[in-house]
């Protein structure tokens, strides 16, 4: 099998390519140049904003798959799309969620409403429309048979480039009382990055069509197993100190941001984000590992780079500041 993974060199695109490199495939990485590819795939340059910046996709092929994780501007997926609908079998995108209209009902399939006013010819306006777009640039080029829209929930694992899960590890790590946010048996619906990337592979290749929401089941994980992996994992002498959601509300701590992945319970937030309805990927043979090896591994990552994790320069910084947290665990302590 022969692959075409277009970026490929950080979180998603990286674990793609170490996937498929493991199970034998022949990668070819088409990426700016800007970071190191992994080791083993053929390396294609090219700048897919840029005039002419395709010229490099000319010159390879035929692929049996195309795996693209853009994220901005759908145009460049239109181009790509177009240039590949008669070099290439199929076309994988890693779409998003936050395609759906918001909010959505607990339970919500992959038939739910999506946003409105996308397009395939935009340039970047918003993430979900962003994202939409994307797909709709895929359909028009390779049409539903031959396209896979991966709609990714919150992915976690090595790698991470968005610092939610590295964060909270290099809190921990820190040690002393930390602000735990509850409820501790909040449930979560989450990705492991590898996970992801063997389902994409696998489905790919058995000539699955059409959107998946890719996300791990509700409840695969909680709160409370999360931060306890990350205090076992790196061993340090953290005291999680569980506090209600309103007094961390009270606080002006955000939800998602403030503290990663977290959102308040019986909310239209924590509904979309963790509450929605896996079972066609998981009848498609997506399988989660157990909370404790994302963190474990993401933890070893995280020490072999010295701690410090790479971050996108296109999204927000995410974790609350050491005086932030303090006033929340004094209001906690006298709530």
């Amino acid at each position: 099998m022969r692959l075409l993974l277009l970026g490929g060199t950080e979180f998603v695109g990286r674990a793609v390519a170490e996937a498929a490199l493991a199970d034998g495939w022949d990668v070819t990485v088409f990426h700016r140049g800007r970071h190191a590819p992994v080791p083993g795939v053929r390396s294609l340059h090219g700048d897919r904003t840029a005039p002419d910046g395709l010229t490099a996709l000319t010159e390879g092929g035929p692929w049996d798959l195309v795996v693209d994780t853009w994220s901005a501007a759908p145009r460049a997926v239109r181009d790509t799309a177009r240039l590949l609908r008669d070099r290439a079998d199929r076309y994988a995108y890693v779409s998003s969620r936050s395609v759906y209209a918001w909010p959505q009902p607990a339970g919500f399939t992959e038939d739910a409403a999506v946003v409105e006013g996308a397009s395939a010819d935009a340039d970047q306006t918003d993430y979900a429309r962003d994202k939409r777009g994307g797909e709709l640039a895929v359909l028009d080029a390779f049409g539903t048979d031959r396209s896979l829209l991966v709609r990714a929930g919150l992915i976690l694992g090595r790698y991470e480039n968005i610092g939610r899960l590295p964060w909270w590890l290099g809190r921990i790590a820190r040690g002393g009382p930390v602000l735990a946010p509850g409820p501790r048996d909040l449930p979560l619906q989450y990705v492991d990055v590898r996970d992801l990337a063997q389902w994409v592979l696998e489905a790919s290749a058995a000539g699955r069509n059409g959107p998946y929401n890719l996300v791990g089941p509700q409840g695969h994980t909680t709160m409370g197993e999360l931060l306890d992996a990350c205090v076992t994992v790196t061993g340090g002498p953290a005291e999680l100190r569980w506090t209600d959601p309103e007094i961390v509300l009270d606080a002006g701590i955000a939800p998602w941001t403030g503290l990663p992945v977290w959102v308040p319970p019986d909310t239209d937030l924590h509904t979309t984000l963790h509450s929605g309805d896996t079972s066609r990927a998981a009848a498609a043979g997506l399988r989660c590992r157990p909370v404790t090896e994302t963190v474990a591994d993401t933890w070893r990552w995280l020490r072999e780079t010295g701690g410090v994790a790479p971050q996108r320069p296109d999204r927000p910084a995410v974790g609350i500041d050491a005086e932030t947290e303090a006033k929340a665990l004094a209001a906690g302590a006298h709530g």
